[in-house]
């Protein structure tokens, strides 16, 4: 049985505190001083500055926060006035975003990679009146612009060189806030006090795949709603510890900004990738979200590792991944494992797994795009539970999750507390909540073709509901593609499933729209193949010299042949080309978030998926 809509009430829910909800306070600003009032001297923020961690008390913060914010009112931000913070993931963006609600403005969101000509674009349609600038790499793109950015009265910069006019330093936004906190010590709760929850908290900019960005408007009510529903759930307490590294320009990233200031959670800061794996160590947090590439590439290194070994400690590792995986089957099943033979294998296989993110996490939260549900159960075998969740910019990255105790691998989990979910005639997935958006930044067209008038929120992506209210994702809408003999195509399911096959692909773009069969667009990850040559004569050779070897082709066409085994004969890949590069969020292949940006990639490759047309 398959249900058309699926609903999280108090009634369907009672095991959630609804009081969370019942009590949310009007805003962003409202959140935080609650927090500080309510664990002034707890740990808030953990951040790493020359190789030494260091951290700050909520007081602290709110310190800090409010020297900012004083600073924004003296530059002449006034309520809603929008803000810009034009940086990467980084302790003081959380700061300076925190500095924007509490002065009554509203957070305009821009990625670092972004090339002038688009930050120029999106400056200018949010209207931001101050730019918060990382450094002299993001002043040098407004300087370019600088003609088109007439509305923008002041740039601040983190860490770059300021001219004592435009651009200040932080240092001077801070000097100027305390000399007007002088003036008036209650400016900034008066800014505070006076916002609501309908009033402009957030304009974050969809990446997109092809045309200019949409600015998708986020109301108060909408970061409040996340903070309650994650009160509501017990998920995290104030004796968690997140580590968070996702693009604060994300909704994913800004979402988990957001919580801790309803829990109490202590937030580690470091948005450097290349240093996740040596934080985690260090860190030991009890949870962090992550996109599913980060995962895919955990668990590839990690088999690499495994499958490198020989003899007794392979046929130990092998053994205690089968009581793992059987291990979490009784988990699923609502049993705790345990015995003997089970804590041998814990003590022996997966402790050491668990170990490598730090010893401590409790779970894991997986979004933005699919996670190959094989690698999903192989990491909850490892005790390392993925809890995948969904949701869009347009619904503040939250919609549905999977829950402990709820968890259905495979689903994104039921629609988190007062969500409604739908499935249209036609399959689309339909999301009506308090974290829906507002609406398009100066785009009425598109709101009232995404946004209908009762309030149900169209996502363009296609789905089902089971029985027990979980929902699983089948695609984009715009990304089915129908073969030349009439058969339909689900790319991202396919693409997904390859992943968790094969240990040494970083991108796998399936193709085939109009034509007769599947091809796809294969990208290795430089790591993984970096172990794969030294196994097979090739170390020190080059990406491009490895990738398009013949030893290489043979290795990727067994793992495409064992994915085409486990598909419908017309979703097979008949023919694919190893790319000699990997797709790069730099190259304007993948969006910050690390998804593929499917249309610019084809774009960009269609002589490539041309040729494998051709007889």
């Amino acid at each position: 049985m398959t249900l058309t809509t699926s609903t999280t009430t108090p009634e369907s829910a009672p095991h959630l505190d609804w009081t969370a909800l019942e009590n949310r306070v009007p805003s962003v600003g409202h959140l935080f001083r609650d927090r500080v009032k309510d664990s002034p001297q707890r740990e808030a923020y953990r951040y790493e500055r020359d190789g030494e961690w260091k951290s700050l008390t909520w007081s602290e913060t709110k310190d800090l926060a409010y020297s900012w914010a004083a600073g924004l009112i003296a530059l002449g931000v006034g309520p809603q006035d929008r803000v810009a913070i034009a940086s990467s993931t980084r302790f003081e963006w959380a700061i300076a975003d925190l500095a924007v609600m509490c002065a009554g403005g509203a957070t305009t969101t821009v990625y670092p990679t972004t090339i002038a000509g688009d930050v120029a674009y999106i400056l200018g349609d949010s209207e931001s009146k101050v730019v918060i600038a990382e450094d002299d790499e993001q002043i040098a793109k407004l300087r370019e612009k600088r003609d088109e950015l007439a509305g923008v009265v002041k740039v601040v910069t983190f860490d770059g060189t300021a001219d004592g006019d435009w651009v200040i330093t932080i240092e001077d936004l801070a000097a100027l806030g305390r000399q007007q906190l002088e003036k008036d010590a209650g400016v900034v709760d008066s800014r505070i006090d006076a916002l609501r929850p309908e009033d402009l908290a957030t304009i974050i900019y969809t990446s997109g795949t092809t045309g200019r960005p949409k600015g998708v408007r986020l109301p108060h009510s909408a970061w409040t709603y996340a903070g309650s529903v994650t009160l509501a759930s017990g998920l995290v307490n104030e004796d968690d510890l997140q580590y968070l590294w996702l693009p604060l320009a994300h909704v994913f990233g800004k979402v988990l900004l957001t919580l801790p200031l309803a829990s109490g959670t202590p937030t580690a800061i470091d948005g450097r990738i290349d240093k996740i794996i040596d934080n985690l160590a260090v860190v030991k947090p009890t949870f962090m979200g992550a996109a599913p590439r980060i995962f895919e590439k955990a668990y590839a290194r990690i088999n690499q590792v495994f499958e490198a070994e020989s003899g007794l400690k392979r046929k130990i590792i092998d053994w205690g991944t089968q009581v793992a995986h059987e291990a979490d089957a009784q988990r699923q099943a609502g049993k705790q494992p345990g015995g003997l033979k089970y804590s041998l294998a814990d003590k022996l296989v997966l402790s050491k797994v668990r170990e490598r993110f730090g010893g401590r996490l409790r779970f894991m939260i997986s979004g933005s795009a699919p996670l190959n549900v094989e690698i999903n159960k192989w990491f909850g075998a490892m005790g390392l539970q993925i809890l995948e969740g969904y949701g869009l910019t347009e619904t503040s990255a939250i919609a549905t999750l999977n829950l402990p105790g709820e968890l259905v691998y495979g689903s994104v989990g039921k629609p988190t507390a007062g969500t409604a979910i739908k499935i249209a005639e036609d399959g689309e997935i339909l999301i009506k909540g308090d974290q829906v958006m507002m609406g398009y930044h100066n785009k009425p067209d598109a709101t009232s073709d995404a946004l209908a008038d009762d309030g149900w929120f169209h996502t363009g992506d296609i789905g089902h509901l089971s029985s027990t209210g979980h929902l699983f994702i089948t695609d984009r809408k715009k990304e089915l593609f129908k073969t030349s003999g009439g058969k339909f195509i689900a790319p991202a399911q396919i693409e997904s499933r390859f992943k968790g096959i094969c240990p040494l692909v970083s991108q796998f773009m399936v193709a085939g729209d109009a034509k007769n069969f599947a091809t796809a667009l294969v990208t290795l990850d430089p790591d993984a193949i970096a172990e794969w040559a030294k196994r097979n004569d090739m170390e020190g050779k080059s990406y491009a010299e490895i990738a398009t070897s013949e030893k290489m082709r043979e290795t990727i066409q067994k793992y495409v042949d064992e994915l085409n085994s486990g598909l419908n004969r017309w979703e097979t890949i008949k023919k694919f080309v190893i790319l000699d590069r990997d797709l790069t969020v730099e190259d304007g292949d993948l969006t910050p978030s690390l998804k593929l940006k499917r249309r610019v990639v084809a774009k960009k490759y269609q002589a490539e998926i041309d040729a494998l047309y051709k007889d």
